[in-house]
């Protein structure tokens, strides 16, 4: 199994060179590429289709790289082209890349053809695309006459632009004479083809000035068509017209488009009101999340369309007098793509190898193969060699099999050219990793030690411990197929030195590394929470142990961040002091300590609490400052002073100063500046183009005063801006612009009337000129046309009427993302363990990527269990790896599952193709425990057992265990019982077990990884009978009837009850302990019947007295409480409200029944017998409107294991009746015998 690792001490990161077949991998050492012989590969070229500047130089790039340097030769529409027999022609030193100098007398155009590079050295030629060289042009618009155009309102109109051919095509859009573009709806829009089309004009549509202008990127150039006129006359009323089509004519049309690229289908009518465009695909839908709608619903836009795309796409235009509708049959054609392209091949002598090639499109290309440029069919023989169809097969190579093949997959629409070498090496053994390198890690942490090599044949690796240690083997060490050991858990006893030992059948080398184990860092006195009072001191502490010779760094954070800089705050070796404690202080206090190779920390909380006041000295904010004076006023500052109010036994401490600007800003006050308490007077910076007013507040221990009145308004002159914007900002939103951003500047920043901005873009590293435009007030431009994620120099200049601002700086931007075109290739999974999985990928290359490279997902989902052979729901989960990952833990599988995966690179646009699904199955691991556990039908000697099967068996269950032991009454465990059951069993009927006896079970269920999780369960079997017989009838004769009675063991009597008087009874009293059982009789006779001498206590005397005394009484306080409540009289609602004016200090009353009665968990208390909570410990859903039953998950109220209630509350102040006298459980038979015993 291939792993990776990285050191915990020094990360050693091995890159590989390339993607090899077999065994052997090259690592990117410059040392070892230099020694080892290498066949050219192309490295970098110009494009296929390279549109050129004809006034610059045209650089035609080809670079190479190869063991010996390669040389390069070229080709022109076929046939050698000498450049030593043009003077114009150079190529640069060390490179194939060719200079044709244009701007000293060459012409562009004498220089379009087809031109293909090729790179030679003794092992192979590489060749380059073939380049279709072309100029670009920007021709001038032919001169046309152009009458002006009288359209009668509510008719359509279209206006042609119809510009230049140029190469490439322009790009068009409409302004007017000032510059502006002309606005557009859904009414007037700019079609596919750049014509400015109406629906339907209005008399607002007359102007002079409808002018098309095209412009040319390549060349920077912009051409303007003749102005247009347009004129509309009215006629009353005006006619409403259903929907005609504009664009395209006809009921039907054809499209055909290329796999990948944008399909873009427009339709555009006429008609009064203005149609509504809607689109649809007959037979299907439309594809999600690669459809957009431009030009107001009137183009319909699908990005990296697919063969699946192709089929009939309807347009609907629709008003409220009719509709119609065009269908454009769309079909998708494919240039040829990859499927799997060839890749280099590093073999040793005698080795065997294949090349694949593999590409698709439509229709299907053609495949051809080249060595060293060559058609194979002509090239030299070479008998270790195959050609079969797309795949070349090697087999037995010696070094002479080296050469660089190419393919060629070409249909009608494109082609594909790819290179790939066979290097055949004879190498020596050769260890990369420096000799005596020293790794460190802490105990009981992963350690791993490097050893890279190359070799070919690929080297075996052994490793040893010690100079004369023996070889390495054994679990508590992984050997990695890159060379690396690795420690799982290392341990003092690890340190030492290790030698690594690489050989093959033409050498043998070894190298020596040393290994420390150090003991961790720990903090073995933590800070602990404090509560201070304020103005006090604190201090904590943070006292650490370290490995002798680590250097621990300690540093203190206040909530996550650096400490105040505050001289307050005292940082010692072992703590952190506090001195002169106060509000702002509170908060969480984190000791972190670091060294080279661990860290710790600890945290703890301080809560500030206020000081005991002093009744003597009351402390207030100070009262506002006045007479506020302005003088000494300039153009840029001015002097303001006041008097200050009283500081109300706390010195002012400062004074802020706020200004607000009318002009502006009326009523929005900023903050100026802040002076000392002991200043009154502040020259004041100003800007230019406000009206300014000031105000002052004064600032004490306690808080800030009311603000000042404000000052007298002084408003300064205009001049020309003194800054630019800020945060300027160049994010395309679409894959073909740019969108200029910026913070525009406040009113005040303006420095004077008419604010506007220029905003000047230019290509980075291509020498273009700047272009600039002058835009309003605004903070956005979008550059149209521009290629996908390139580069550009920006920067945006404010001016205003009386000049521009100080240059600004330049800032990069890039025109807008598009989504991956490439999934990631070569996915391989391996397996760690049953719930643990890597994922491993090659990375996309980042030209394709098309954005900033995010990172990658990885969606993975269980397809089914092993065990359960049954499908459920596929729920798909997502790991996102961050940046240029090329590998991931999948953690939490489940052991025996089937799990498919696959990876796509993400960019700031979205996410690219998947790559093709890849199968791994995860292992069998432990079962969880058995669903449940059962024990019933107890009888004197045995117990029946039942069980559920584990909800996860995650494997195939092979038996379960059962294993269980005797308790006795001082609950020590007895002898210990293992039973195996087969794995279809559900029961078991345990016999001869002791009667009246406590059993512990234990339970668990097995597969071959071994054993899972256990349950437990108790069981007792029941006692032999004991009991009190039923009187005898006739003293004794007769049968006798036993009644039974359990009594509680710590109880020393039992009452009889219910005996019949006269009457002799037998009575048996037993008990079973751990002599056995045991018991004794007696016989007793209960007495005769007594005659009752119960009295009526109605007719006595004494009580009819004692109750007319109770009715007197209370008749008399009745008549009392009536006649004080009259006396007091009715009293309005204001001398109520006067009297409550402050409810903040009001007691709450207790019949108010305002609020319910609150218990708060921390009280640790149960509620009250009257509470309005039922002993039930429900809240009724009539009671309360507000019950948290309406918000919980469950129904009935919960109580602390305390006693404390949770989470319920009532509306209501009546006490209800309590429902009956709380009673504990009453025990069962079993459990009263045994407390008996």
């Amino acid at each position: 199994m291939m792993k990776n690792s990285i050191s915990a001490s020094k990360a050693s990161l091995v890159f590989f060179l390339y993607q090899m077949i077999s065994a052997l991998d090259v690592p990117l050492d410059s040392k070892l590429l230099e020694e080892l012989s290498q066949p050219p590969t192309i490295t970098q070229q110009s494009p296929k289709d390279y549109i050129v500047d004809p006034r610059e130089n045209i650089v035609i790039q080809c670079e190479a790289k190869g063991k010996p340097p390669p040389s390069f030769s070229w080709t022109r529409n076929g046939t050698h082209f000498d450049i030593d027999k043009d003077e114009q022609v150079t190529m640069k030193p060390n490179s194939g890349t060719l200079v044709i100098n244009i701007m000293n007398g060459g012409k562009a155009e004498a220089y379009e053809g087809v031109y293909q590079c090729t790179a030679r050295n003794e092992r192979g030629a590489a060749i380059s695309n073939n380049i279709v060289i072309r100029p670009s042009r920007s021709p001038l618009w032919t001169k046309e006459k152009l009458e002006p155009n009288q359209v009668r309102e509510g008719d359509s109109l279209v206006l042609h632009c119809r510009p230049p051919v140029g190469l490439p095509p322009p790009i068009i859009f409409w302004m007017d004479n000032a510059f502006q573009r002309l606005p557009q709806s859904e009414r007037v829009s700019q079609g596919l083809n750049g014509d400015l089309y109406f629906s339907n004009v209005q008399p607002e549509d007359t102007r002079e000035d409808y002018i098309c202008y095209a412009r040319f990127n390549h060349t920077q150039t912009i051409q303007q068509k003749q102005p247009i006129s347009v004129k509309v006359f009215s006629t009353k009323p005006v006619t409403e017209r259903p929907p005609i089509l504009l664009t395209p004519t006809g009921t039907t049309s054809n499209k055909v488009e290329l796999r990948g690229n944008v399909l873009l289908l427009e339709c555009i009518a006429a008609g009064l009101p203005t149609p509504v465009i809607r689109w649809i695909k007959e037979g299907g839908e439309l594809p999600a999340n690669r459809t957009f709608f431009e030009n107001f619903k009137k183009t319909l836009k699908i990005i990296d369309v697919s063969e699946a795309d192709s089929g009939n796409y309807k347009c609907i235009a629709r008003n409220i007098l009719g509709s119609t509708h065009h269908v454009i049959s769309v079909t998708v054609k494919a240039a040829p793509y990859w499927i799997t392209a060839p890749r280099n091949l590093v073999l040793s002598p005698g080795e065997d190898g294949t090349l694949i090639c593999r590409a698709n499109g439509n229709p299907k290309p053609s495949i051809s193969w080249l060595a060293n440029g060559v058609p194979i069919a002509i090239a030299p023989e070479d008998p270790s060699r195959k050609v079969d169809g797309d795949t070349i097969i090697f087999s037995a190579v010696q070094e002479r099999s080296s050469a660089v093949y190419q393919c060629n997959a070409s249909n009608e629409y494109g082609y594909l050219l790819a290179n790939a070498f066979v290097n055949v090496l004879a190498e020596p053994p050769r260890i990369l990793t420096p000799a005596n390198k020293l790794y460190q890690v802490i105990l009981d942490s992963p350690a791993l030690i490097d050893c890279a090599y190359f070799g070919s044949p690929k080297p075996e690796i052994e490793w040893f411990k010690g100079v004369k240690g023996s070889i390495l083997r054994g679990n508590e060490y992984v050997f990695h197929d890159n060379g690396t050991l690795e420690i799982p858990v290392a341990q003092k006893d690890s340190t030492g030195t290790y030698t690594c030992v690489a050989r093959n059948e033409l050498g043998k080398i070894q190298n020596e590394v040393q290994l420390e184990v150090k003991d961790p860092t720990m903090i073995i006195k933590q800070p602990e929470y404090k509560v201070i009072q304020r103005y006090g001191h604190v201090s904590f502490e943070c006292i650490i142990k370290h490995d002798s010779t680590l250097i621990p760094t300690v540093i203190w954070l206040k909530d996550n961040d650096e400490l105040p800089d505050d001289e307050r705050f005292l940082v010692g070796k072992d703590n952190l002091t506090i001195m002169n404690v106060t509000d702002k202080d509170d908060g969480t206090y984190t000791c972190i300590v670091n060294t080279t190779l661990d860290s710790v920390s600890a945290s703890a909380v301080l809560t500030v609490v206020a000081a005991p006041p002093t009744p003597a000295i009351i402390y207030a904010r100070p009262n506002p400052p006045f007479d506020l004076e302005l003088t000494g006023q300039l153009e840029r500052s001015i002097e303001l002073s006041w008097i200050p109010g009283d500081e109300n036994n706390s010195p002012i401490t400062s004074f802020v100063i706020e200004y607000e600007d009318g002009l502006h800003e009326p009523g929005v006050w900023h903050y100026q500046t802040e002076v000392p308490g002991s200043q009154t007077t502040v020259q004041l910076k100003l800007s230019p183009y406000v009206n300014y007013s000031f105000r002052v507040i004064a600032v004490n221990e306690i808080g800030r005063s009311q603000p000042s009145e404000p000052s007298e308004q002084y408003l300064t002159k205009s001049a020309n801006p003194d800054e630019n914007p800020s945060n300027v900002q160049g994010i395309g939103s679409e894959p073909d612009n740019l969108v200029i951003t910026w913070e525009s500047l406040k009113g005040f920043q303006s420095n004077g009337p008419g604010l506007q901005y220029k905003v000047s873009w230019r290509q980075k590293d291509v020498d273009d000129e700047w272009t600039s435009v002058v835009v309003a007030n605004v903070s956005k431009y979008i550059v149209s046309g521009t290629p996908t994620f390139v580069p550009y120099e920006i920067k945006v200049q404010a001016l205003n009427d009386l000049g521009y601002a100080p240059e600004p700086s330049e800032v990069i931007g890039h025109s807008g993302e598009d989504l991956p075109m490439v999934a990631p290739g070569n996915v391989q999974v391996h397996v760690i363990n049953s719930t643990l999985a890597k994922v491993h990928w090659d990375p996309v290359p980042l030209k394709s990527v098309r954005g900033h490279l995010q990172g990658y997902k990885v969606y993975y989902w269980k397809v089914q269990s092993l065990s359960r052979r049954s499908k459920r729901h596929i729920e798909k989960k997502i790991l996102t790896f961050r940046g240029n990952k090329t590998f991931g833990m999948l953690p939490g599988l489940e052991p025996y599952s089937s799990y498919k995966l696959n990876v796509r690179v993400v960019n700031g646009k979205g996410e690219g193709p998947a790559s093709p699904d890849r199968v791994f199955k995860t292992p069998e691991g432990v079962p969880s425990s058995p669903s449940f556990l059962k024990i019933t039908n107890p009888t004197l000697d045995s117990l029946t057992l039942e069980w559920g099967s584990p909800t996860h068996p995650n494997g195939v269950l092979i038996s379960y265990i059962l294993k269980f032991q005797p308790i006795n009454n001082t609950h020590e465990l007895g002898p210990l019982v293992e039973i195996r059951i087969p794995a279809n069993e559900s029961s078991l009927i345990l016999k001869n077990l002791n009667y009246s006896t406590r059993y512990k079970f234990y339970f668990n269920a097995q597969t071959s990884v071994g054993s899972g999780s256990q349950i437990t369960e108790e069981a007792v079997t029941i006692m032999d009978e004991a009991g009190i017989p039923r009187p005898a009838v006739g003293a004794g004769k007769g049968k006798e009837d036993w009644k039974k009675e359990i009594v509680n063991g710590s109880r020393s009597f039992f009452v009889l009850k219910g005996l019949t008087p006269g009457t002799a009874y037998k009575v048996r009293v037993g008990a079973e302990g751990l002599s056995g059982f045991r018991s004794s009789e007696d016989v007793f006779e209960t007495g005769p019947a007594m005659a009752s001498r119960q009295v009526d206590i109605a007719t006595q005397g004494w009580f009819i007295g004692l109750m007319c005394a109770v009715a007197l009484l209370i008749l008399i306080l009745l008549i009392v409480c009536f006649i004080r409540r009259n006396k007091g009289g009715k009293y309005p609602v204001k001398e109520k409200e006067d009297a409550h004016a402050d409810p903040e200090i009001q007691p709450m009353k207790e019949d108010d029944g305002t609020f319910g009665e609150y218990s708060d968990a921390e009280d640790h208390k149960p509620l009250k017998k009257g509470s309005r909570t039922p002993s039930d410990r429900t809240v009724k859903k009539e009671d309360s409107d507000d019950s948290l039953v309406d918000y919980g998950e469950g129904v009935n109220g919960q109580f602390n294991e305390d006693g404390s209630f949770i989470g319920q509350y009532s509306g209501k102040k009546e006490k209800e009746p309590a429902e009956g006298n709380e009673s504990s459980e009453a025990p069962s038979p079993v459990n009263a015998m045994n407390s008996f015993v």
